[in-house]
């Protein structure tokens, strides 16, 4: 699986587009500096969109 991480500034302006690749199959990282605090995940009922 892939893994893509960006801060929290990248994410709030991108959060569409990261939304995307979560849905997409990356595992999406949002990190604070370099630590990671948050992973984005598709609910499985999201799966069929």
């Amino acid at each position: 699986m892939d893994i893509l991480q960006v801060n929290i500034h990248e994410a709030k302006t991108q959060l569409s587009k990261l939304i995307q690749a979560a849905v997409n199959g990356k595992q999406v990282i949002i990190a604070r500096g370099n630590k990671p605090v948050v992973r984005l995940e598709v609910l499985p009922e999201a799966r069929s969109y």
